[in-house]
C-alpha cells in the first residue's frame, strides 16, 4: 500500500485578523485529517509539523513568504507516512486511528501570541491561537469523543508538545502577549529565568501527562546548524565531518560525544519515571518518527532488535518497559545516517550565528559536568563540559553551542501520551 496524500484543510479562525489564529503573513492555519476506520476509529494521532524558528523580525518576515510562515505557499496534499501511515504492515499500533498533521506556520512552536508591525505589514505569531482554532475545530469532528490519543510532534513541533501536551489532556477530560504567558504555570513560578521553560529538561518535572521521547544522540539538524553552524566554521573544519561521520577526526569525535553525554546527563532524571518511555539512538538523523524507512521497515534502525514502531507502541500500550538507550557511535549497525543539504534543511528556517550563539550565559555553561571534559588544559572553561583540542576563542562559542542543544537536543522528537 502506497503512503497517501492527504488534503489540506484551512481553519477560518474567525474574528478580525489581529485577534485571529493565523500564520505569520495572516493567512489561516492549516492541518491535514486522514479518518479512522474499524477498531481505530476512537483513536487520534495528532502529529505537529517541525522547521525551526525565527528569531527576528527580518528572519520572520522573509520566513512569512514561505510554506514556514503561510499556507498560502503550502501544497494542498501532503504524504502520510511513519507514524502517520494507513498501513497495518507499516504502522501496526496506529494506521487505522484518525491522524492529523497540523501544519507550522507561527515561526515560534506553536506558542506565540503578539504581533510585529514590520514597515508597511504585519508578523502575527499567533501559534497558540492557531493551537486553539484548530482543536476547537478537531473536536467536532470526533476529537472530543476520543477513547485514545497520541501527541506528537518533529523538531520544532516536538518542542510543542512540550507546550501543549496537559492543556490538551485538560480539555478532553473536561469535555472538552508573547509565548511566555502559555508556557508551564510549574515551571515558570520555579526559576527566575523564565526562558528555561521553553527547553525541556526545565519543563519535564512539571509535566503530568506519560510522555516517550525519541531522539538520536548526534542530531543531524542541531549538529550543522546549532552545534556547527556555517558561520562559526569559515574555514569550512567541519565540513567533511558533516557530510560524512566517517570523515570526523578523532578530536571532532570526541566532541561530538560529549554533545551526546550532556544529553544523556540530561535526561538520566527522567529515566526511571513512572509513564516514561525513550529511544535514544546513535544515528545522524532527524525526525525518524515521520519517515518510513526509520519508523518501520525491514531495515529501519534498532534496538535490542526493537525498531521506534514497536518501542512507541510497546510503551504506550504498556506491553514493556518502552526504554531503550544506544551505545555511542560508531557502535550501531542499523543507523540510517540521513545527511540532507543546507537547501533541504535551509528554506524558510532561521540559523543562529556566532553572534547569537555567545549570548548564552556562561552561568549556565558551568552547569555542564566536569566530567564531560577531555583535559585540554586551558583550551577549556574550568568547571565546564566537554573540552575541544581546539583554540579557546572557538571553544568558548562551541562549548555555549553544546549547552543549547543539551537543553533543546531532547525536544527534536517528543511523542505524549493520553489514554482517556
Amino acid at each position: 500500500m502506497a503512503a497517501r496524500r492527504v488534503r489540506r484543510r484551512r481553519r477560518d479562525a474567525g474574528g478580525c485578523r489581529g485577534e485571529a489564529g493565523v500564520c505569520l503573513d495572516g493567512s489561516p492555519p492549516a492541518y491535514h485529517l486522514h479518518r479512522g476506520s474499524g477498531g481505530g476509529a476512537g483513536g487520534w494521532v495528532l502529529q505537529f509539523e517541525g522547521g525551526g524558528w525565527c528569531n527576528d523580525a527580518p528572519s520572520c518576515a522573509e520566513r512569512a513568504g514561505t510554506r514556514r510562515g503561510s499556507t498560502r505557499s503550502m501544497d494542498s496534499l501532503e504524504v502520510f507516512s511513519g507514524l502517520l501511515s494507513n498501513d497495518p504492515d507499516m504502522n501496526p499500533d496506529f494506521y487505522n486511528w484518525n491522524r492529523v498533521k497540523l501544519r507550522y506556520c507561527d515561526g515560534g512552536s506553536f506558542a506565540g501570541d503578539s504581533e510585529l508591525r514590520n514597515g508597511s505589514s504585519v508578523l502575527y505569531f499567533r501559534g497558540q491561537r492557531i493551537w486553539d482554532a484548530i482543536i476547537s475545530d478537531l473536536l467536532p469532528k470526533g476529537l472530543a469523543k476520543a477513547q485514545k490519543v497520541l501527541l506528537s510532534g518533529c523538531s520544532a513541533g516536538g518542542l510543542a508538545t512540550f507546550f501543549h501536551c496537559d492543556d490538551l489532556k485538560g480539555r478532553l477530560g473536561d469535555a472538552v502577549t508573547g509565548a511566555e504567558k502559555n508556557l508551564n504555570k510549574d515551571c515558570l513560578s520555579s526559576t527566575d529565568y523564565p526562558y528555561q521553560c521553553f527547553f525541556p529538561q526545565y519543563i519535564l518535572p512539571y509535566i503530568r501527562t506519560p510522555y516517550f521521547i525519541l531522539n538520536s544522540a548526534y542530531d543531524v539538524y542541531q549538529f550543522h546548524h546549532n552545534f556547527v553552524p556555517p558561520s562559526c566554521d569559515p574555514k569550512g573544519q567541519w565540513s567533511h565531518c558533516k557530510s560524512d561521520p566517517g570523515a570526523c577526526s578523532t578530536s571532532q569525535i570526541a566532541t561530538l560525544q560529549g554533545l551526546r553525554n550532556a544529553m544523556l546527563t540530561a535526561l538520566k532524571p527522567f529515566q526511571n519515571e513512572q509513564g516514561v518511555g525513550m529511544f535514544i539512538n546513535s544515528c545522524f538523523a532527524h525526525c525518524q518518527s515521520e519517515l518510513q524507512e526509520t519508523w518501520l521497515a525491514p531495515n529501519s534502525p534498532r534496538l535490542h532488535n526493537k525498531t521506534i514502531a514497536e518501542l512507541v507502541g510497546e510503551w504506550y500500550f504498556e506491553r514493556g518497559p518502552g526504554i531503550e538507550i544506544d551505545c555511542a557511535y560508531p557502535c550501531d549497525s542499523t543507523c540510517h545516517n540521513i545527511i540532507p543539504s543546507n537547501q533541504e534543511f535551509g528554506r524558510g528556517v532561521s540559523m543562529p550565528n556566532c553572534d547569537q550563539i555567545t549570548k548564552i550565559s556562561f552561568s549556565l555553561v558551568n552547569k555542564l559536568k566536569d566530567e564531560h571534559c577531555y583535559n585540554n588544559g586551558d583550551s577549556g572553561i574550568h568547571n565546564g563540559g566537554p573540552c575541544m583540542n581546539i583554540p579557546p576563542k572557538f571553544y568558548s562559542i562551541s562549548l555555549q553551542m553544546i549547552l543549547y542543544l543539551s537543553i533543546l537536543h531532547i525536544a527534536e522528537q517528543f511523542i505524549i501520551s493520553y489514554d482517556i
